[in-house]
């Protein structure tokens, strides 16, 4: 499939299947893939732009952070090591340093900076080497595992950082939802070349089960993002009345879902034996 860069640059990529069925690869990945982050409009690294999708985003944001927060607190106690890898501005970071001992890492100087401004108690590290191996309870990967290209490496490394029994949580966008369906091209979630890999629920299913030293354990939805996605999605089709269309669109994926548990996106947690 061929897919633009509605985001930013309107350049065409292709996305490819990889070895192991049901992920899929965004080629050519750019040498310079920091240019495709440089935008004012990219809510992971800049706030408070007043704009209409930034605040609708933030409104979603609210909800999700305590749901987030909920699938740590009913597997964790309170007090336990937490890395969110990927951290962005840090909202997640700050949302859950009063519950447990929380490390943020971001190699983005610009939204590392915006966390660690935000923050209080938690750490933020540009550097996993500072993490002992095997003192971690949980890594958490709110729509990040899709930005990295050395996943089976960073799959090891996550490994030796956790305890033994501790939880990776990744979260990534389905392109098996009904919403990816019914936007094709114009899917959102595809945001290429920013998304390096592209996860359906049995691709995730077939790479956790390549490594011997994780069980997947349970996967859950992120029941909002078909709305927001739906909205982007309508944006990049210049359609009238983009956000009635989005909800629309997003509650349809939301009711499919319930049948299909082919939600817009999919939360894996993930054990290590």
């Amino acid at each position: 499939m061929k897919i633009k860069d509605h985001f930013l640059t309107q350049e065409e990529f292709e996305i490819i299947e990889t070895d192991t069925k049901g992920v899929f690869k965004t080629f050519p990945i750019p040498s310079n893939i920091s240019r495709y982050y440089e935008s004012e409009d990219y809510i992971s690294h800049h706030q408070d732009s007043g704009s209409l999708k930034e605040k609708l985003y933030k409104f979603l944001q609210s909800f999700n952070l305590k749901y987030k927060r909920n699938i740590l607190s009913e597997r964790i106690k309170k007090g336990s090591k937490v890395l969110d890898y990927g951290c962005g501005a840090g909202e997640f970071v700050k949302f859950i340093e009063n519950n447990f001992e929380t490390f943020g890492f971001e190699p983005n100087d610009d939204a590392r900076k915006s966390a660690e401004n935000k923050i209080s108690k938690a750490k933020i590290l540009n550097d996993l080497d500072v993490i002992e191996n095997n003192t971690l309870d949980a890594i958490t990967l709110w729509h990040v595992f899709e930005h990295i290209e050395n996943q089976e490496e960073m799959l090891d490394i996550f490994n030796k950082k956790l305890k033994e029994k501790g939880l990776l949580i990744i979260a990534v966008p389905n392109p098996t939802s009904y919403d990816a369906k019914h936007y094709k091209e114009y899917w959102a979630a595809y945001d290429v070349p920013r998304h390096i890999y592209h996860f359906s629920k049995n691709g995730m299913e077939n790479l956790i089960s390549k490594k011997s030293n994780w069980k997947l354990r349970k996967i859950k939805p992120l029941i909002l993002d078909s709305f927001y996605i739906s909205m982007l999605s309508e944006k990049y089709k210049k359609s009238p009345l983009f956000w009635l269309k989005a909800i629309v669109h997003g509650t349809i994926s939301n009711v499919k879902a319930l049948f299909s548990n082919e939600f817009s996106s999919l939360i894996y947690i993930i054990e290590k034996k």
